[in-house]
């Protein structure tokens, strides 16, 4: 079905490509009374692991999350978001005003009551890849203990949670647009866990600010904000920072690892970790 077909299922008219991914592509359409919204398809015939997300913004009700206005089998229809997202702040070097702005979104995330029950993906069933993982031939040493370290960290995380709640699952900052109607989040992936994880994505994002989120100060900064926001002790926080780090490393290597662009980061978060 193309592009025009797919909108006029909804609705909807005019669509124009704003964004295409290895698994979904997003066009602006508008509604019936002009008013622009958002259509994405996925390339396969369901959502895949976004599914649980569009679940829970359905259930969250637009409060702090995007609206869903429309939904089939691989293709969903939400509000369009006009505004820039908070990861241009950081970009333009105010990286503490979008780290609370990000923290109040989680805090009022975690706030909402859900319209309707959810079926999620535990934190468990999202680690498995980390846990799954080989070397190659060529990985070097080192390599291989910061992934078993993070690994072993990861279950002692999993295995000591003492509270768990439905999660956007991929917050950070650019997952994240300043609207008229407040920061609002978007692309959730719709989990169930320990709070403390929502905030792991946000230290290795925004994309533009690699040299920044390396920093010990920056690290050190954006793990207080959130501790002082969710109440968790600032060295859990950086400990499911350091296993998210490990698990999108695990993700791209698909099973086997022989080298990534993030061990570095790896490093420096475990090593902060170790340091609390």
């Amino acid at each position: 079905m193309n592009a025009c077909d797919l909108a006029a299922t909804f609705g909807t008219a005019n669509p124009r490509l704003v964004a295409q991914t290895a698994v979904a592509e997003i066009w602006r359409v508008e509604q019936a009374d002009g008013t622009p919204a958002a259509l994405k398809r996925w390339h396969r015939p369901e959502m895949g692991n976004e599914g649980g997300g569009i679940a829970l913004a359905e259930a969250v009700a637009g409060q702090g999350m995007v609206q869903v206005l429309a939904r089939g089998e691989n293709s969903v229809l939400m509000e369009w978001l006009e505004g820039p997202p908070l990861g241009d702040l950081v970009r333009s070097g105010d990286d503490e005003a979008a780290t609370i702005a990000l923290a109040a979104t989680a805090h009022r995330l975690h706030g909402v009551r859900l319209s309707r029950p959810v079926q999620l993906s535990s934190l468990r069933r999202w680690y498995r890849a980390l846990f799954e993982l080989r070397f190659t031939a060529e990985a070097r040493p080192l390599t291989r203990s910061l992934m078993r370290e993070a690994a072993t960290l990861a279950l002692k995380l999993l295995e000591s949670q003492t509270t768990q709640r439905p999660l956007h699952g991929d917050l950070h900052h650019d997952n994240i647009h300043r609207t008229a109607r407040g920061d609002i989040a978007f692309d959730a992936k719709g989990l169930l866990g320990d709070p403390a994880f929502e905030y792991a994505n946000a230290f290795r994002n925004p994309v533009g600010a690699e040299a920044l989120m390396r920093h010990p100060a920056t690290i050190r900064a954006r793990a207080d904000i959130f501790a002082t926001t969710c109440g968790v002790p600032r060295q859990r926080l950086l400990q499911w920072a350091a296993t998210k780090c490990a698990l999108s490393i695990a993700w791209r290597a698909e099973g086997r690892l022989t080298r990534d662009r993030e061990l570095d980061l790896l490093a420096q978060l475990l090593r902060m970790a170790r340091d609390g």
